[in-house]
């Protein structure tokens, strides 16, 4: 039986709104972990590379998502619903009934890259729509000119892969199979789809019955005014939060290697102005729209900074309200706002990590304490397609591979930490070369990568991966290759990522350091990858001798780089 005291006038008492924030973060949790443990790509099974959360039935803000998400979705699956709210009021989509899954990739429409597959459900009680459960699932593979949709060199969208507009994959419970034929006649290994669809909608089936039994114990009431009172509450300590900054003008920078296609760095310049408990975010100054895969649209660089000042305040709850007292000027005529047919493959993994890096190194000098040097920021993203012979079937693989973070205030960088953006990790290697006809060779600490410092940057990890059987294509679409992570506050940047393909014995390093796609190589040949160390944090010289000595010991640095990086 339901205490439904919402509905009395009163407000809620802090027990009360303690347990349904934690049962609201709860259901997105189970849904997290229905969605790992029922699809079959290893990238969503193993590595994690999904979302899953619960937005507002009028504009699609965020309620709750789990701890066990991709914080990048923070701010993207807001956008994409709110869009997807917005197009069926217009009558662009057909309005929902219960037991509806729309499927959107557009990344124009608050969306990442193409290969982020999101869906979303309406979810209804007493015959109206209460809120929106949607989520988000990385596909292997989305068509496109190469396997994994990371296109290196693409200069439209269209050449990434299949773009799909908000549409319903499920009526009313029951999959339309016209358009999953579409969707299955556009992309590779197409087979393999179903497992991830099915687990994907599943997911949101998971939560829907949470939800409900929510409502039965609470009452719709109730549950609506704590969400209102949740969203306060956050806005308000994020904005308690700010009130630590003193008042005035941080700038900050990161480069990015290239677009793919011009090999010249790109430049995202941030601008943040603190006023009182409001943080104004400016990107004039970056980088002019650019002709390859590292534009960024608008719901990513927004999300980005969103993320980052999660970084910089864990404690502060994840929902709508924590974003209010953040003001972001649309970063037109940047390459940060890329609108159609701008490529983006490279938007969600990379170039979102270098706008968070950008927001660390503005903040770093007023909040010192709080915010670390530059940590790795680059997913690793490596695609290799082919057809195995023993197997008789065509395969996509991709990873994604950690680095190292930032030094900070109080303690060295993490080694082989996950990307800025989430959670994802490395599949294991057992379960990789089981799918694919591929040996690693090597994957291993990289010793002495990391950026000196009075804390240094943690380590990246070095990998090698040989060919077993067959000819396949790789791809890549990394960052830092050109620049390690920076150091700060007279830290030292941490070593930049190194990728070379090794082919007939001889090595071959890509023009653009980390970004090539359509590698042909054949059985015996390997792939290198060395990711980068994260920066390092203050003076080197105020390192403590025992820091050193037992760094030395363990092998993690040279007598002669100990001589040079800490004289």
């Amino acid at each position: 039986m339901s205490h439904d005291s919402g509905s009395t006038g009163h407000p809620i008492d802090p027990i009360t709104l303690a347990v349904i924030q934690s049962s609201l973060q709860q259901v997105c949790d189970e849904m997290d972990l229905s969605f790992s443990r029922a699809a079959f790509s290893p990238i969503i099974a193993e590595a994690n590379d999904r979302s899953d959360g619960i937005y507002s039935a009028d504009n699609g803000e965020l309620i709750a998502q789990g701890a066990l998400g991709l914080p990048v979705f923070v701010g993207t699956m807001q956008f994409s619903t709110r869009v997807l709210i917005e197009m069926i009021a217009a009558g662009d989509v057909a309005s929902p009934e219960p037991g509806d899954i729309y499927i959107v990739n557009d990344p124009y429409l608050g969306g990442t890259h193409l290969m982020d597959v999101r869906f979303a459900l309406p979810f209804y009680h007493n015959d109206e729509i209460f809120c929106w459960l949607s989520n988000t699932g990385h596909w292997p593979d989305i068509g496109g000119t190469v396997p994994g949709g990371f296109s290196a060199n693409a200069t439209a969208v269209e050449q990434e892969g299949l773009r799909l507009p908000p549409v319903k994959l499920f009526k009313r419970g029951v999959m339309d199979k016209e358009i999953y034929a579409i969707i299955c006649s556009n992309i590779r290994v197409a087979e393999q789809r179903i497992g991830d669809v099915k687990a994907q909608s599943a997911a949101l089936l998971v939560g829907q019955e949470r939800l409900n039994r929510l409502i039965e114990k609470y009452g719709a009431n109730t549950l609506k005014t704590a969400i209102a009172e949740l969203k306060k509450r956050a806005a308000r300590q994020m904005r308690q939060r700010l009130s630590d900054i003193d008042d005035g003008m941080y700038t900050g920078t990161a480069l990015i290697d290239s677009d793919g296609v011009v090999n010249e760095p790109l430049t995202i310049q941030v601008n943040m102005k603190k006023t009182g408990s409001e943080l104004h975010i400016d990107f004039n100054g970056s980088s002019p729209p650019c002709a390859g895969p590292m534009n960024s649209v608008l719901a990513t660089t927004q999300s980005s900074v969103y993320l980052a000042m999660r970084h910089i305040f864990p404690d502060v709850p994840i929902n709508a309200g924590a974003f209010d007292p953040l003001h972001i000027t649309d970063p037109d005529d940047t390459f940060l706002y890329a609108r159609y047919p701008r490529p983006v493959s490279g938007c969600a993994a990379e170039v979102s990590q270098r706008i968070a890096e950008a927001v660390f190194a503005a903040l770093v000098p007023a909040l010192p304490d709080r915010v670390p040097a530059a940590p790795a920021g680059t997913s690793g993203n490596f695609a290799l397609g082919g057809y195995d012979p023993l197997k008789g079937s065509s395969y996509v693989m991709y990873q994604l591979s950690g680095g190292g973070y930032g030094g900070n205030h109080d303690h060295d960088g993490l080694t082989n930490g996950c990307s800025t953006i989430g959670i994802s990790k490395t599949p294991p290697i057992e379960v990789m070369e089981q799918y694919f006809p591929v040996l690693y060779r090597e994957y291993a600490l990289r010793e002495g990568s990391g950026g000196a410092g009075e804390h240094r940057g943690g380590f990246g990890i070095r990998y090698s991966i040989e060919l077993r059987r067959g000819e396949a294509t790789a791809s890549f679409v990394m960052d830092h290759g050109r620049v390690g992570p920076q150091g700060v506050l007279g830290g030292a940047d941490g070593e930049p990522n190194v990728v070379t393909v090794w082919r007939d014995g001889e090595p071959y390093t890509p023009p653009h350091f980390s970004k090539e796609q359509g590698i042909q190589i054949k059985a015996g040949d390997r792939v290198e990858v060395s990711t980068p160390g994260g920066g390092g944090f203050g003076d080197p010289a105020k390192r403590a001798k025992s820091a050193i000595e037992n760094d030395l010991q363990k092998g993690y640095y040279t007598n002669e780089q100990i001589t040079r990086d800490y004289p």
